[in-house]
């Protein structure tokens, strides 16, 4: 059959349940089972200085004026929305992976010299009914408890925590695997999911969409039991134009991919989904395992016509981010070049994102900023490793699938703290870096370029400020990140340390 009939007929053959096709809970991970749960007592004992960056706010936080120092400039001018996990502990049990956590989505309202924030949970069907309970009724991406239900459709476990899309005046908190979640733009009210279709309710649809510069919006989801990969096309109203399943093999985990002027790029490290360790009882993030004979492929799929595909081969590596792609005609063919921070294995994702939650650091090595070439004429790719340590790697909008130069990213590890303690901006064809750093008590999230016609554009982002134990935004000149700040509003409070956001202007 060819790929929309089989899209038809997973649909037809369940409803929304059916396309990623969770299996029911099973006995927990032997790691659960056999001793008992601490986790919330070692965090409650942990005195390490970053351990509001991981605790669990009691309930909404309210419209609160920041501290400004210096003036955010006018193109800077507009709302800065961020979304991560907050919701780490309910009843006494604590998650043990950091991507669990109940979502809460932030607004930042900029305006000149004044500067509020509101922070409101995203009020999930899981969420609402296990606040009710007063217990976890769901199992966690990286967390099984005893006792918990059965999974029978994938938003029973969505907690809308990694991404925020804005569209059409609409605001979307989006997760990895099933609906984005509406939000009220000016409250942060939940609205409930977003059906793009009515035969595509509940069906997978990624945190990392990606907008190009006329509005267009591409998506994928993953449908791991099903072994398949879902593309959607959108509008930059928000219509939904396309939406089609392609089968693939060895599907691994796919948190990001990239777009250039005729292709989806999608790079697939070798962590991969093994349904017999899902049916034993581990969690989603345990289902998958390390198989590094796979290498790391890239899968090119034509835009217009997604049957077309071709799948080049790259050095085992791991990644949970894209920076940009772009593509160019040259003698041999057409070659694309993507530039994200690799990892050598999937170490982090197993133990720095699940120790912080026992308030205890994993180690290990960052991600180093790379650019590969992908030949789509000789079927070859190669990549070259920037000096650079990144992560969080984002460019200027107008550039998404186009040559660019310049990538803004966390950088610069710090002993005795999770994460990274500075910004970057590095050159991908030179490896050149402007950095500032934040200094030893810092823990950096993400930042984003904002443009501005009349220059060269802004960098806006939030930081963990440990010595203060708060929250500071700011803002600094794209081309002079070294000078230090512009301008920079402290909150009183430390938010939880959270993932992705969007900037609206004004």
């Amino acid at each position: 059959m060819d790929r929309r009939e089989l899209l038809r007929r997973l649909l037809a053959a369940g409803g929304a349940s059916s396309l990623l096709q969770f299996l029911p809970s099973m006995p927990a991970h032997a790691d659960t089972l056999d001793a008992p749960d601490t986790w919330q007592s070692q965090f409650d004992a942990s005195t390490v200085p970053w351990k509001s960056g991981f605790a669990t706010p009691r309930g909404d936080l309210p419209r609160t004026a920041a501290r400004v120092r210096g003036r955010f400039p006018a193109a800077v001018g507009g709302t800065l929305y961020r979304i991560g996990p907050a919701g780490h502990d309910l009843g006494g049990q604590r998650y043990h992976h950091w991507f669990d956590g109940d979502g809460m989505a932030h607004r930042f309202v900029i305006a000149g010299n004044s500067v509020h924030h509101q922070g409101r949970y995203v009020a999930t069907a899981k969420r609402a009914a296990e606040m009710r309970a007063g217990r976890r009724l769901t199992e966690g991406f990286g967390t099984v408890f005893q006792g918990t239900d059965e999974v029978t459709a994938p938003d029973r476990m969505n907690v809308a925590n990694i991404s925020m899309l804005h569209l059409g005046g609409e605001l979307l908190a989006l997760w990895e695997g099933g609906s984005a979640t509406r939000l009220d733009p000016q409250t942060l009210e939940t609205r409930g999911i977003k059906t793009w279709r009515a035969d595509l309710a509940g069906v997978p649809f990624s945190a990392h969409p990606r907008v190009e510069p006329d509005g267009t919006i591409w998506n994928f989801g993953v449908s791991s039991n099903n072994g398949l990969l879902l593309l959607y096309e959108i509008a930059s109203d928000g219509v939904l134009r396309r939406a089609d399943a392609l089968p693939l093999a060895d599907l691994p985990m796919i948190h990001d991919f990239a777009v250039t002027d005729k292709h989806l790029v999608f790079l697939l490290p070798p962590l991969v989904y093994d349904i017999k360790r899902r049916i034993a009882g581990a969690s989603m993030l345990d289902s998958h395992a390390w198989r590094p004979e796979l290498g790391m492929r890239a899968l090119v799929i034509d835009k217009k016509d997604w049957k077309r595909q071709q799948m080049l081969a790259l050095p085992v590596g791991f990644l949970y981010h894209i920076g940009n792609a772009w593509e160019e005609e040259t003698p041999s063919g057409t070659v694309i070049h993507i530039d994200y921070p690799r990892s050598d294995d999937a170490s982090s994702l197993f133990a720095n994102t699940r120790e912080v939650m026992r308030g205890v650091l994993a180690g290990g090595a960052n991600p180093r900023l790379t650019v590969a070439s992908l030949n789509l004429g000789t079927g070859r790719a190669a990549q070259v490793e920037l000096v650079a340590e990144a992560e969080f790697p984002r460019i200027d909008p107008r550039s998404v699938g186009q040559r660019h130069r310049h990538v803004i990213h966390a950088t610069n590890p710090l002993g005795g703290l999770p994460m990274l303690s500075a910004i970057a901006s590095t050159n991908v064809e030179s490896g050149a870096s402007q950095v500032f750093s934040y200094g030893k008590q810092a823990v950096v999230e993400e930042h984003l370029f904002v443009p501005d016609g009349r220059g060269p554009g802004w960098v806006l982002g939030t930081m963990f400020d440990c010595a203060q134990d708060k929250t500071v935004l700011s803002c600094f000149a794209a081309d002079a990140l070294t000078d230090g700040p512009v301008a920079q509003a402290t909150l009183p409070y430390a938010l939880p340390l959270g993932l992705h956001g969007t900037f609206v202007p004004i």
